[in-house]
């Protein structure tokens, strides 16, 4: 777990050690909770610290056969974390595999490899620090050297978490909340009536056409705004593929409020205006828009209608055809495109992303995402751009998590990163001075804190 980790190139582990391991971490999206940062509670137990919410885990110890008992269920940390131990020891070419051993070091100084027999040892030394040092979210946080981070919101929460961290000058790193959209748009939901009564309380605006449904959007993005928010964010696993008129979206909404049914003609146009309505009013306030494609949520039915939503049921949607986006960025950046960035959960569309992004002078490919980011996902990402766009213009990783230790992920990021370039550089495709290091840099750090800055 040295600095000679996952590098291979001589010149890859110079320009690691130099130029970006201690780099602070701008992470412009996660899911971590800002209640949880607020409260800054200390955790008991390795296991609490590793596995409550993070169905990155869940889902590989269910693929190992691991019973739900041990997952989601009322077992003890313990036996999770005996379960979990046994599910990674196995899990060879897995990026968790990876990520829980440089976790282990990086928070633990541990670099025993986890498995059955070690677990218990492991438990105990983990949980001694834990007990020691009083590691909690903030802690993790700081430890990390985090600097910036953006949550993912949904636009009727009340940011209160939000609020009261950045009214705690105790603690020094930015947090701000994402606005989120998906609940907007996901009409065929039983409860999409109850939100959407959520939505005009919490804006104050009686939601009964159109119109006042964009109104309660737009009072709820000022909000967000005035809260610090500079993304947007929108991860749903549909996307349009034609754009209504303001008559043809009036009567389709209509319907939606009435409890009438809507075809899927006629929700694809109301998702279509829809974001053009968004990103028109994302370029006023110089919101970053981004866009999560080709996911498909809720797989399986059973374990969805028993846990909920983000309990490890989601997987790779099918590819979005690219004359679809093509048509959504062309007619918004016609009007106004502000900055966006995109992401594919399915690899085949990536190198055809950043083919479009390049089209359009605001657009940029986002990190390799979810099921990508592995190390040949996040090899093919840096390749994808590279070959067919600006890598220097890259904003490289973001932890895109719900754990507390998953930011050892911006440094198996930056390993690889470092290990093409300093491939290019010893294969003689890339210069070997100041511009290699300035490279490295901009996509580790410098890139995304000017995105954020507006400069």
């Amino acid at each position: 777990m040295k600095d000679t980790y996952l590098l291979k190139s001589e010149y890859g582990k110079k320009l690691y050690t130099q130029a970006v391991k201690d780099l602070p971490i701008i992470d412009y999206h996660c899911h971590l909770s800002p209640k949880e940062i607020y409260e800054d509670k200390t955790f008991d137990n390795i296991g609490e610290m590793w596995l409550s919410g993070d169905h990155y885990k869940w889902r590989l110890m269910r693929e190992f056969g691991i019973d739900e008992e041990y997952i989601t269920g009322k077992a003890s940390w313990r036996d999770k974390f005996q379960k979990y131990a046994q599910t990674i020891a196995l899990a060879g070419g897995n990026p968790l595999y990876h990520w829980t051993q440089m976790e282990l070091y990086k928070y633990f100084g541990i670099e025993t490899q986890l498995n059955g027999r070690t677990a218990q040892e492991i438990w105990e030394k983990a949980n001694a620090i834990i007990n020691k040092q009083h590691l909690s979210p903030r802690k993790l946080i700081v430890m990390s050297n985090v600097q910036y981070i953006a949550t993912t919101d949904d636009i009727t929460d009340d940011l209160l978490y939000h609020k009261k961290i950045r009214e705690d000058k105790s603690f020094k790193v930015t947090v701000v909340p994402s606005f989120r959209t998906d609940n907007l748009f996901l009409i065929y939901r039983p409860y999409y009536a109850d939100y959407i009564k959520k939505l005009s309380l919490v804006s104050g605006i009686e939601i009964n056409d159109i119109n006042t449904f964009k109104s309660a959007i737009v009072n709820r993005l000022d909000f967000f705004t005035q809260n610090g928010c500079k993304f947007s964010d929108v991860g749903i696993e549909y996307f349009p593929d034609c754009i209504s008129s303001q008559d043809e979206v009036s009567c389709v909404f209509l319907k939606i409020l009435t409890g009438n049914k809507v075809d899927k003609k006629e929700y694809m146009g109301f998702l279509g205006y829809m974001y053009m309505f968004l990103a028109k009013e994302y370029k006023k306030r110089k919101i970053v828009m981004q866009w999560h494609l080709a996911v498909k949520r809720n797989a399986n039915t059973a374990m969805f209608e028993k846990l909920g939503v983000d309990c490890g049921g989601d997987c790779m949607g099918d590819v979005i055809p690219g004359e679809n986006i093509i048509r959504m960025l062309d007619k918004i950046n016609s009007a106004g495109l502000p900055k966006t960035i995109l992401y594919s959960l399915n690899p085949v569309m990536c190198p055809s992303l950043s083919t479009i992004a390049g089209s359009y002078r605001d657009v940029l490919c986002g990190a390799a995402w979810w099921f990508c980011d592995h190390k040949r996902g996040i090899i093919q990402q840096i390749q994808n751009i590279s070959e067919t766009g600006h890598i220097a213009t890259f904003l490289g990783m973001l932890t895109d998590s719900r754990s507390f230790l998953s930011y050892a992920r911006h440094d198996y990021f930056r390993r690889i990163m470092c290990d093409v370039i300093g491939q290019w550089v010893e294969d003689g495709e890339f210069s070997h001075n100041e511009d290699t290091i300035e490279l490295a840099k901009r996509i580790c750090y410098t890139n995304i804190k000017t995105l954020i800055e507006g400069e």
